[in-house]
């Protein structure tokens, strides 16, 4: 604690930081729920049997036409390269990137704010613990309020913290023209392509396809239990009910897998899923390449020469 440089404060400053930082957080969420509520449209009954992270996959962008090997390998390179940096500075620009690339493939940015949203409440957690508990290094900057000694505020934890924030939204911004831009199971034929062993891409497409057929099983079985007189309450019945009620999905699910193996059999199953995609590689898909791991690389190289 010697070494470090300690900066004493009023206790007023960081109750009006606690302030600030809160209805910060509240105008941010409030601008981001504001822009989903303007972009919602009512739709049409959902078929729950169709996956949804490639409702973009038709659209006309750079992205949809890429090769979606090239595109695998350098997106995916391209977030290692981010989260190798260490400087907040690296992870904004890493940020900016990624929006641009957001934007370059044409996608609603509501896909995108619904997925920073979702990771908003953990992510700020970083931003509160890790400036009151990281180590204090010699040269570290220490905000003490008050007097409080044993409540210091290391400013080197919250550039971490920043650090670590910013390269979660840029990775997070970058799954979109990743999964989007392309229908799923010709990601996964590309991630086959590329040495993935068969089975595990099969047993991905199938979990996830049908993990929206079993949420809908799981949302008639409770409509169903409601219409009977069920309420959740903090008792030992709602427990007994609510076991036989996951009991139940479970049954009901193990025996749909059966049915649905029978019927992938019947129409010539052998462990294998036809591939109906044809890769054509060109050009354009080496330079978008080359053009990303580039920018990972120059990004990295920013962080670690100091400048970022």
């Amino acid at each position: 604690m010697s070494e470090a440089h300690i900066i004493q404060l009023p206790l007023f400053i960081f109750w009006a930081g606690v302030a600030l930082l809160a209805g910060s957080w509240w105008l941010a969420l409030w601008t981001f729920k504001s822009i989903l509520r303007d972009e919602h449209k009512p739709q049409p009954q959902r078929d729950w049997s169709v996956p949804t992270v490639d409702t973009a996959a038709d659209g006309d962008s750079p992205f949809h036409h890429w090769d979606v090997r090239f595109k695998l390998v350098a997106l995916l390179g391209f977030a290692f390269l981010v989260v190798a940096t260490r400087s907040p500075w690296s992870a904004l620009i890493a940020i900016f990137l990624a929006f641009a690339a957001v934007l370059l493939a044409r996608l609603p940015l509501g896909r995108s704010l619904r997925r920073l949203l979702a990771m908003s409440g953990f992510l700020s957690m970083f931003l509160l613990v890790m400036p009151l508990t990281a180590a204090v290094h010699p040269g570290d900057t220490l905000l003490v309020f008050g007097g409080w000694d044993w409540f210091s505020f290391n400013l080197r934890g919250l550039q971490l913290a920043l650090a670590v924030v910013g390269k979660a939204c840029a990775v997070a911004l970058l799954m979109e023209p990743l999964l989007a831009t392309a229908s799923l199971a010709r990601t996964i034929e590309g991630l086959t392509r590329l040495g993935v062993p068969e089975k595990v891409g099969q047993m991905i497409l199938l979990a996830y396809r049908y993990t929206f057929v079993f949420l809908e099983e799981a949302h008639r079985m409770a409509v169903g239990m409601q219409v009977r007189g069920f309420r959740r309450r903090t008792s030992l019945e709602t427990l007994r009910v609510m076991g036989n009620f996951l009991g139940m999905l479970f049954v009901r699910s193990f025996e749909r897998t059966h049915r649905v193996y029978a019927a992938m059999q019947a129409r010539g199953y052998q462990g294998r899923f036809p591939a109906p995609f044809c890769f054509k590689v060109t050009v354009g898909d080496w330079l978008h390449a080359s053009l990303w791991l580039v920018l990972g690389v120059g990004l990295l190289i920013f962080d670690r020469l100091g400048l970022g």
